[in-house]
Parts: structure tokens; sequence; C-alpha cells
């Protein structure tokens, strides 16, 4: 959500997530590059997007599900990093199968571009 790379954590274990000041700093450019590119859909990664650009705070019960911002569909996913151990916690993996394929049908019903 922000559009520079925070650096790492003090620990050197994964990257420093943005603090709320830096959030708020990218937001306006988040928001204009959504005007601009007039989305047919969003597709969150991770926690920090899906409070940014839905409000919601829990991770786990969004992925798998299907939520608007503006009359565009959203489509929350988990981080993808390796050290998350989110894949691997009980019933992630269907969760997870399930964005997936709402991202796969979100695709498809999006007209396709002229070559």
């Amino acid at each position: 959500m922000t559009r520079c790379y925070p650096g790492r954590t003090a620990s050197e274990r994964g990257d420093r997530a943005p603090t709320p000041r830096e959030q708020d700093l990218c937001e306006f450019w988040r928001n204009w590059e959504l005007e601009l590119l007039r989305p047919g859909l969003i597709v969150t990664v991770g926690g920090l997007a899906l409070r940014r650009m839905l409000g919601l705070t829990d991770l786990t019960p969004a992925i798998g599900e299907r939520f608007e911002r503006d009359g565009v569909p959203v489509v929350p996913l988990p981080h993808p990093s390796g050290a998350s151990s989110w894949p691997h916690a009980p019933g992630n993996a269907e969760r997870l199968e399930r964005a997936l394929e709402l991202v796969r049908s979100e695709l498809q019903r999006l007209p396709t571009a002229i070559s």
C-alpha cells in the first residue's frame, strides 16, 4: 500500500511494516492510481492492504470472500512471504483456494482487451 520499500525490521527478519504516517502519505497516490486506472478488479495482498483498502482488521475470515470498494470487486489474498505461517494453519489452504477461484471468476467476467 506504499510505493516505497520501508527497509528491514530491526531483527533483520523480514521487511518493516510502513508506519501509519508512511501509509497516510502514500494514500493519495494509491487513490490517484485507482482513479486513473479504473481497475475492474482489486486484489489485496496481506493484512496491511486489507486494512487500508477495506478497513478490515482480520485477514483470515476475509480470505475466500468477495468485497467491493466503490463498485469494484475486491478479493483479499494472504501475503506470500515465506516467513508467514498463515498457509499452514488449519483451514487456510481451503480459504486460499476459494480466493483464487474468486480471482479467476472475476477475471473471466472482465472485458477482453482488443489486440
